[in-house]
């Protein structure tokens, strides 16, 4: 393990080939130079990676957007006493490693916003920092993840021992040393039956894209509009859903249901750097930048180098596919406003209209910007949709949508009202049902059923957190009682001849539940309501 983690100072840490290993930087901007765009610099230059340097400089979880809760592991001693030197929640409040780090990102954040023409300088210094590769660090570990081209996991720099990785990884980047290593391309089904391409950085490249990505969100973040939703903080894929839900009770009855071809694949490189550089000024930011796009992808031990397009799985892509389609967002704003409002979720995106001309005009103003940027729009996925009086729904983040009949003010009054609801599509019931079948294979049945069901309790809970907020109370039925079938026919198999009359009967709802089972019935959460409201699924 020593010799793999050593590789960060060797020549696997130098740019490849092809890369712009020629680029010079400019000199090191003044003090007065980061002040005025609103950086506390400590004194002691380059020192500024110890507890006391860092005194007055920021820190930060995610700043002005707030940060996560993390739940790391325990902490333990030194490498090479008593176990791995683990840095984890307990040692960012003892050396207040996040608090300066969320209020660095809150300088940025405010000297972002009051100057939105501001191009920012010596934020590499600022990602070198030791703090920030310290939270950089805690975050990556709670993401877990696969091991990359190099094979080195987070346990294995666990056991390296994680200051002394994180100190010699600073070094390396202060002395401009560090190169991107290439990404391992891995498969992951879709549910058309198609393979979503992922590229898996390694352990050391990914704590430095979140090194980078704590620096560079809270700027972009002062630019970013109210219609982006997606990989964004403070912000989720259910507050889109209830923004969706808002405009098609308000009269916003035509929508134009859009995806992107091929978007994480079709990103023009020299045009995203240029959108960064709109903010950036720092060279060797932007040099990292350039990097982690043009490291190249290594599948069946053959490396390639794409000309276009952004690896998902990097820490870094969903900031930079944000930064892309912010040119939509701020194009919409300005001149399409009035046919419609654009709910976007990464490269989902849809406009709810009034009309039908204002439909038709959308999506021919969107295609126009969507070529600037060298995208177009999906010919089989992208469609238009009439949600007048439950004609017709779609689907977006997983649910779906479609107007009903208020049934309580048509016995009560006798209107008939149309609102915009929302469930779990098809797609998501079949998944969850897939995964609930794989948990509960018939050649468990000899295990203790308290084992299967503490298997089956995340799935559920982080399933039914996700479609919680809705209409979802019959199909959150469903799925229960799928749950107890498949657990019940494990219980009689087990039985086997020894299953005494009426026995299987008492194996119901009930008794799961007693041995610990989540149960989805009674976890709606209805939007504007405290928890202790909810109703009854």
């Amino acid at each position: 393990m020593q010799g793999q983690v050593r590789n960060v100072r060797g020549p696997s840490a130098r740019p490849e080939s092809g890369q712009a290993s020629s680029y010079k930087p400019k000199a090191k901007s003044s003090r007065a130079q980061r002040e005025s765009e609103g950086i506390v610099v400590p004194d002691g230059g380059r020192q500024a990676t110890s507890t006391k340097a860092v005194r007055h400089n920021a820190a930060g979880g995610k700043g002005p957007c707030g940060g996560h809760a993390d739940g790391a592991g325990k902490r333990e001693g030194m490498a090479g006493q008593t176990g791995p030197n683990d840095p984890d929640d307990r040692d960012s409040k003892e050396d207040g490693s996040s608090d300066k780090v969320r209020q660095l990102q809150r300088q940025l954040w405010a000297a972002a916003k009051r100057a939105p023409g501001r191009r920012f300088h010596a934020l590499y210094g600022q990602m070198c920092r030791g703090d920030v590769l310290h939270e950089a660090w805690r975050r990556v570990r709670r993401n877990k993840g696969a091991a990359g081209v190099d094979r080195v996991t987070i346990g294995e720099v666990e056991q390296y021992g994680v200051r002394r990785f994180l100190q010699e990884l600073g070094e390396v980047l202060r002395a401009g040393e560090y190169g991107a290593q290439v990404v391992r391309r891995a498969y992951i089904p879709k549910a058309d039956g198609a393979k979503r391409p992922l590229g898996i950085p390694t352990v050391r490249d990914r704590v430095v894209q979140m090194a980078a990505k704590l620096v560079l969100e809270p700027i972009c973040e002062a630019d970013f509009g109210p219609c982006s939703y997606g990989f964004r903080p403070r912000r989720s894929a259910q507050m889109a859903l209830q923004r969706l839900r808002q405009l098609g009770n308000a009269g916003c009855e035509q929508v134009l249901d859009a995806d992107i071809e091929n978007y994480f694949g079709s990103i023009e490189h020299d045009k995203l750097l240029t959108l960064v550089g709109q903010r950036v000024s720092d060279r060797k930011m932007l040099k990292l930048v350039r990097q982690w796009l043009q490291a190249g992808v290594m599948e069946d031990g053959v490396v390639s180098h794409p000309v276009a397009g952004t690896p998902q799985g990097g820490v870094i892509s969903p900031l930079l596919s944000n930064i892309y389609l912010h040119v939509l967002d701020r194009v919409w704003a300005r001149h399409g406003a009035h046919l419609g409002e654009l709910v976007r979720y990464a490269d989902d995106f849809v406009v709810m209209c009034r009309t039908a001309q204002g439909c038709e005009e959308s999506q021919r103003r969107i295609e126009h910007v969507l070529g600037k940027l060298g995208l177009k729009l999906h010919p089989q996925k992208t469609r238009r949709v009439v949600l007048t009086q439950g004609r017709e729904g779609f689907d977006f983040l997983g649910c779906h949508l479609h107007k009903r009949l208020s049934w309580r003010l048509w016995q009560q009054k006798g209107l008939r009202r149309y609102y915009l609801q929302n469930w779990p599509g098809r797609k998501a019931m079949n998944r969850v049902r897939e995964r609930v079948r794989e948990l509960t294979p018939r050649r468990r049945c000899h295990q203790d059923v308290r084992s299967v069901i503490a298997e089956l309790n995340p799935v559920l809970r982080g399933w039914g957190q996700y479609f919680g907020t809705g209409n979802a109370a019959n199909h959150f039925l469903d799925v229960d009682a799928y749950v107890e079938k498949r657990l019940h026919s494990l219980r009689v198999k087990r039985a086997g001849r020894n299953l005494r009359a009426g026995q299987a009967e008492r194996w119901d709802r009930d008794y799961f539940e007693s041995l610990g089972l989540h149960r989805l019935r009674g976890t709606i959460r209805y939007p504007g309501k405290p928890p202790g409201n909810r109703r009854p699924a």
